[in-house]
């Protein structure tokens, strides 16, 4: 995609259409040494200014993308910070809450200044999660939310990420360190992010399926719907137990969202979040993908996707994030050898492309290619291809102002005053995504030959 970054003093953007979390609405917009002075029509032109014609383009905030992992420290063979900033600014996403488990882990306070040095001078605004394996590191969050002296440290921070099972990076929490965790976090008033899946449910899933030939498939059934519904209504205990901020990370089942609709309304303070890969394929894509379609929480079934996107349109779902998880493509394919596919990583990369892709099914058309070719086969049957309930707005009010909101970011979107945080979206700009145009070190993608709609052209950001 091409895009570039303004460096002009005075810009008025003409005639686009603004796109806030209420509504869209055709007007000009004047930003002035970085900071927007004016919102409206016929605003007027000043001598030396630069002019954006905007006429048929959406402006819309830079979005926000709550869970990245951008592998700096120790792993920067598979991603650094400057490799996937590039990648998010191109996807229009100017912010990102990057993950802990790095080389070594985000659980101390030094660990937490060592990333803010290396996050200077990026492209996008950089804030991180802390981790918490041990109780020591919990005693390391606490020093760095009560010292006055590290503020502007703690500003960078956006909360706490337990892991309640194995993943990539093996930083999963022990019980006594998780009870202590939601603990802590309700009583300096910051989030608790949990990925939610079972261990004791995970490990009887694969010692039921010992023996079973060992397709790639087979990793949606050592990861059970069930295992994340039971690791759900146990962080939502807890969350109730001590009045905690609960966020669920990479919702994934039918049976989760129906757990946080209900705990919403009983009033305990749980928000979640679901990213583009699980919105947008199924345990169908194995066939395709192979290892490529290996994340934690696995591909589901269409059922579970069909109630993530009720979850969105009924407001039960509070974000889309991408869960971006590069690997390099020789380590997700040398290690999938035929006797032994389960051995590839988990994790796919995803901020440069979750834009163009909500935009898309926005626009109703549904960019799977597997899905569109599977309904071309069986169009006279009563099998449709997806037409969630969804639109431009939803996409400022997931990617934007919910997780601004949830995270503490701090960004005021598209007001007087505020800094200049723009995206120029060309909506009717249609591509083909290819890994090797990406910005991503890794150079791969989940969504390879799929047909996107939407281009960032202008990014303008203070």
């Amino acid at each position: 995609m091409t895009m570039m970054k303004t460096s002009t003093t005075s810009l008025l953007i003409q005639g686009g259409t603004v796109v806030r979390a209420d509504g869209e609405k055709t007007m000009d917009v004047l930003v002035t040494n970085g900071e927007i002075r004016g919102l409206g029509l016929g605003l007027g032109k000043t001598e030396g200014m630069e002019i954006i014609d905007a006429k048929g383009l959406l402006v819309m905030p830079g979005l926000i993308d709550c869970h990245v992992h951008f592998r700096e420290p120790g792993l920067e063979h598979k991603a650094t910070m400057e490799s996937e900033s590039a990648a998010a600014y191109a996807g229009g996403v100017t912010t990102v809450c990057e993950m802990p488990n790095t080389v070594p882990p985000t659980v101390s306070v030094n660990a937490l200044q060592d990333k803010v040095r290396r996050s200077q001078n990026l492209r996008v605004d950089m804030r991180f999660f802390f981790g918490a394996t041990e109780m020591h590191h919990l005693e390391e969050l606490k020093q760095l939310f009560t010292d006055a002296s590290l503020a502007p440290l703690r500003a960078r921070c956006c909360g706490l990420k337990l892991y309640l099972d194995h993943s990539t990076g093996d930083q999963k929490a022990p019980k006594g360190v998780i009870d202590e965790a939601f603990r802590v976090c309700a009583e300096l008033k910051i989030p608790v992010v949990c990925h939610c899946e079972d261990t004791e449910m995970n490990a009887a899933a694969q010692r039921g399926l010992s023996g079973r030939s060992q397709d790639i498939a087979i990793h949606s059934e050592m990861r059970p719907p069930e295992s994340e519904e039971k690791s759900i209504k146990e962080a939502l205990a807890l969350a109730k137990k001590y009045g905690t901020h609960l966020h669920v990370a990479h919702l994934s089942t039918k049976g989760g969202v129906d757990l946080i609709r209900a705990a919403k309304k009983s009033g305990i303070t749980v928000t979640c979040e679901v990213a583009p890969h699980h919105l947008l394929m199924t345990i169908d894509d194995y066939t395709k993908l192979g290892p490529l379609a290996k994340m934690n929480p696995p591909l589901r079934t269409k059922e579970h996707q069909d109630a993530l996107w009720a979850g969105i349109a009924d407001g039960t779902i509070d974000c889309v994030s991408t869960d971006h998880a590069p690997h390099t493509l020789q380590e997700k394919l040398a290690a999938a050898t035929p006797a032994s596919p389960l051995a590839a990583p988990s994790g796919v990369p995803g901020v440069e492309t979750m834009l163009s892709l909500l935009m898309s099914v926005a626009s109703g058309e549904w960019p799977n290619p597997s899905e569109i070719a599977d309904y071309g086969l069986r169009k006279n049957s009563q099998s449709e291809i997806r037409n969630p309930k969804f639109a431009i707005v939803d996409i400022v009010r997931l990617c934007f102002e919910n997780p601004n909101h949830i995270f503490n970011v701090g960004k005021r979107g598209i007001v007087e005053g505020a800094p200049a945080d723009l995206i120029l979206v060309d909506p009717k700009k249609k591509w083909v995504i290819t890994g090797k145009e990406l910005h991503s070190k890794c150079g791969w993608t989940p969504y390879e030959g799929w047909k996107a709609l939407g281009e960032v052209v202008r990014v303008i950001h203070s």
